[in-house]
């Protein structure tokens, strides 16, 4: 509900409510000093059904009752005057009539103009209630139902209730009602105006203190929206500020510190080779290396530790433009199963001249169709082969793939029987730079930028990579890719 609506519905009920207090009154004293509710008297229709009174209800059923197995009762007088007496507790009379004879009348009706005015005889077993009619100064309502006798005579019973409960109200109880008006009048000002104007400045007072802490730094401060006007829209607006700037800072320290760690990785990993080239280029030029074999063997590895350095910072580059989105990729329609089987093929080559057993199990159907990049789906394949390779210390070598169809999906699983992973590990091995081994070591090491590598650009491809993994046992990485054939190459 809107500001403004709120205050032209506060105005609306100022001036509404005390003139409906007005008519109240004037209609109270109409009452009080002529005791005249004819105005009204369809205030006392029925709306829910036949009876209004309880008592009367049940008196009513248990006389059809009675006419419907023991007529005979209806004849006694002290049967009748008992119902008589019980209906008179509801401010009711009781009257039965056979054919045009008057057999029982309750005192109180004895000759009233209502008796002149009863209802005429209708059906056997219909009943019903006519409207309040006026009777004198009283509003009187008849219930009545018909059957006929044991002689076959057209008898009708008829309950006669008074309906006057406004008038004795109000003739009892209007000084009362009177003062009531009048503070209601007074609250219903008073707390419209609280309300309304509680509703608009408590709100734009709490904007204010957050506002204060969020000038003093203070960015966990939060504004409850608890209504959808302009100043609840407000409050969203504050609050999606506030949390993109939370969100932004935040991002900016992650990325310093993220800077700050690569630099110690980079520097950390590029001084490794390099002090053994130092090494080994000191050796020669010391005359270490004294003979020709020697020599080559240093040349050897200088060349090798150079390679090294090579490949890190190619690493390191492609990760930077695959983080910044600066590497194009080049989709194309690709029959998975195809890709996948010409891939086993070149693996089962490659991972038996190395004493590796591999087994496949491509369980997809023929021209599964999907959208990737060949050449960068290749090098996630490599990284991934590469590590299981790297920690692959059983003496019978076990690397198993898996591919079949999810859902939407492509599921691509390669599972190895090496070291395994640690639980603790697990999460952070996509991290770039990320080794379980926390000395670096060289020897299982690498760049350290595979695995982050891969997520890149299976991420690039709208796919998930994950692994499991049991410590000593083996571990499993698996990709998921959606299958789609329609995704066009990018511009990065």
């Amino acid at each position: 509900m809107s500001i403004r609506f709120k205050l032209l519905l506060s105005y609306a009920a100022m001036l509404i409510i005390p003139l409906i207090l007005m008519m109240i009154t004037a209609l109270l004293l109409v009452v009080v000093f002529r005791g005249d509710i004819q105005s009204i008297r369809d205030q006392y229709r029925s709306t829910g059904g036949i009876f209004e009174n309880h008592n009367v209800e049940r008196v009513m059923k248990e006389l059809k009752r009675t006419s419907e197995n023991n007529p005979v009762m209806l004849s006694d007088l002290s049967y009748l005057t008992d119902i008589n007496q019980e209906l008179q507790l509801s401010e009711s009379n009781l009257i039965v009539r056979t054919q045009s004879t008057l057999v029982y009348v309750s005192p109180s009706l004895q000759n009233t103009e209502l008796l002149r005015q009863l209802p005429v005889y209708d059906r056997s077993g219909h009943l019903d209630r006519e409207d309040p009619v006026k009777y004198g100064q009283q509003l009187i309502e008849l219930i009545h139902f018909e059957y006929e006798n044991a002689d076959h005579q057209q008898t009708s019973v008829i309950v006669a209730t008074k309906v006057n409960p406004l008038v004795h109200f109000a003739q009892k109880f209007f000084p009362i009602l009177f003062a009531v008006l009048v503070i209601i009048l007074i609250l219903t000002h008073s707390l419209l105006t609280y309300f309304v104007s509680r509703s608009i400045i408590k709100p734009l007072l709490r904007l204010k203190n957050a506002m204060n802490r969020m000038k003093s730094g203070d960015l966990d401060v939060h504004v409850p929206i608890t209504t959808k006007d302009e100043i609840g829209q407000l409050s969203l607006a504050f609050e999606q500020m506030r949390s993109q700037l939370k969100a932004s800072i935040q991002t900016q320290i992650q990325y310093e510190e993220n800077r700050k760690e690569l630099i110690s990785n980079i520097s950390h990993d590029l001084r490794t080779p390099l002090t053994a080239i130092r090494g080994y280029v000191d050796g020669i030029g010391d005359g270490i290396a004294d003979t020709p074999e020697k020599r080559h063997r240093y040349v050897e590895i200088i060349s090798a530790k150079a390679e090294e350095m090579d490949h890190l910072i190619d690493e390191l580059f492609l990760y930077s433009k695959l983080d910044l989105k600066k590497i194009p990729f080049n989709y194309e329609t690709v029959d998975l199963q195809a890709f996948l089987l010409d891939w086993s093929d070149e693996l089962e080559f490659e991972l038996g001249k190395q004493g590796v057993h591999f087994a496949s199990d491509i369980a997809m159907p023929e021209h599964t169709l999907i959208s990737l990049d060949r050449d960068k789906i290749r090098r996630v394949f490599s990284n991934i082969m590469s590590n299981c390779l790297k920690y692959m210390n059983k003496q019978e070598k076990n690397v198993h793939l898996r591919a079949y169809v999810s859902g939407e999906h492509a599921v691509i699983q390669t599972e190895d029987n090496g070291l395994g992973i640690s639980e603790e590990a697990l999460p952070f091995i996509f991290e770039r730079f990320y080794r379980e081994d926390p000395s670096r070591n060289s020897h299982t090491g690498g760049s350290g930028l595979g695995l982050a590598i891969s997520k890149q650009i299976i991420e690039g491809h709208e796919g998930t990579i994950r692994a499991s993994s049991v410590k000593g046992e083996g571990t499993c990485v698996s990709i998921m890719l959606p299958l789609r054939s329609n995704k066009v190459s990018d511009g990065r």
